[in-house]
């Protein structure tokens, strides 16, 4: 099968044109996927009752809070470790969960160093928004 480059490059020209984080074009019996991770920086765009919501909260420890709606996965695998435990030391930028969005996985990042104290959500569950994960002391 010979690939199309020029198909992939346009694909991937209106990836970024109309911000999207997949696209799949079809001909006849041949299809072509092409995606990207899209960072999206909420910090401007958090409702009022959720930053109400984590102010209240941090006075027992710093809540990761999730990226989207979608939902909760604590490991990468079903029946597979999970990600952290409570009492486990964590870096910055270490993954402490997935919340999948529309069969998009999306890795949810420690927001700093230190030691889980409480995970807020169960395997599975459907979360929202805004809404704390873990708890990191």
């Amino acid at each position: 099968m010979k690939i199309n480059k020029k198909i992939i490059e346009e694909l991937t020209k209106y990836l970024k044109e109309f911000d999207l984080s997949e696209i799949l074009y079809a001909e006849g019996t041949t299809q072509v996927k092409v995606s990207r991770q899209i960072n999206v920086n909420t910090s401007n765009i958090v409702p009022s009752e959720v930053k109400a919501k984590k102010t209240v909260v941090e006075e027992n420890g710093t809540h990761v809070t999730s990226p989207i709606v979608g939902t909760a996965y604590l490991a990468p695998e079903p029946g597979g470790k999970k990600f952290v435990e409570v009492g486990q030391k964590v870096k910055k930028g270490q993954t402490i969960m997935i919340v999948e969005a529309m069969k998009t996985m999306n890795h949810v990042p420690s927001t700093q160093e230190g030691i889980i104290s409480k995970i807020l959500v169960k395997d599975g569950q459907a979360v929202e928004f805004g809404q704390p994960l873990i708890s990191i002391k």
